[in-house]
């Protein structure tokens, strides 16, 4: 499944997702990704077997995402032996090798909580990488911990897509896109009444804010570095 292409629509990926009930909600907002994350320190952690159950309720064109961390090898084939998903994200220390063993593609998560990081430089370490996931906790982190960076470092041309994660809600996420200019954003705790347990009312106000920031972009994007 190749990233789907159109101007002026920022796609959404609702991350964290335990439960049947929000990924149906997700579905019938019309969000475009649904992650599921794999790593048994995460509050939100989910098994192999219960993320392909909940994967099974996605309609063609809702794209399921496994989140990784530090996995080893054994850990992801024996999840990937019982979980199909669409699309890998590795929030970790793996290499671009280990990234791109799996024959699937992958969103690489950048810490954008150290002000060094490079998006070029970051772009170039992965290039199998779909996409690169600019996440606002710090290096080592886990993602899902509702902090946020400065978005117009997310004005980087890097010749790839861009997600932008971390601390977004329903009151932030039109700021966000104004000066991001992203491609997609993601939201995991922004959308929560605890972790990940999704409240629908939430749901429904953070896509309605992107929405309503969509049909305000300006013609051209804001200049990228």
């Amino acid at each position: 499944m190749s990233l789907p292409a159109g101007p002026y629509r920022t796609r959404i990926k609702f991350c964290g997702m335990t439960r049947a009930a929000d990924v149906d909600a997700a579905v019938l907002l019309g969000v475009d990704l649904v992650g599921f994350v794999l790593v048994p320190a995460s509050p939100r952690y989910v098994t192999a077997d219960h993320a392909e159950s909940l994967r099974q309720r996605l309609p063609p064109g809702v794209a399921s995402v496994a989140l990784f961390k530090d996995a080893s090898d054994a850990d992801v084939a024996a999840a990937l032996s019982q979980f199909r998903p669409d699309w890998l994200q590795f929030h970790g220390r793996e290499t671009a090798d280990f990234c791109g063993r799996w024959n699937t593609p992958y969103l690489r998560a950048v810490a954008m909580r150290d002000t060094a990081i490079d998006l070029v430089a970051e772009a170039a370490a992965h290039p199998g990488a779909a996409a690169l996931l600019l996440d606002g906790h710090a290096p080592g982190e886990m993602g899902g911990s509702g902090q946020a960076f400065d978005w117009a470092r997310a004005r980087t041309d890097i010749g790839r897509p861009l997600f932008v994660a971390g601390g977004l809600d329903a009151g932030n996420v039109a700021q966000a896109v104004a000066q991001a200019w992203p491609y997609a954003v993601d939201v995991s705790s922004g959308i929560e009444s605890a972790p990940g347990i999704k409240d629908s009312g939430k749901m429904a106000d953070f896509v309605a804010a992107v929405r309503e920031a969509d049909a305000r972009r300006m013609p051209q994007p804001p200049n990228r570095s």
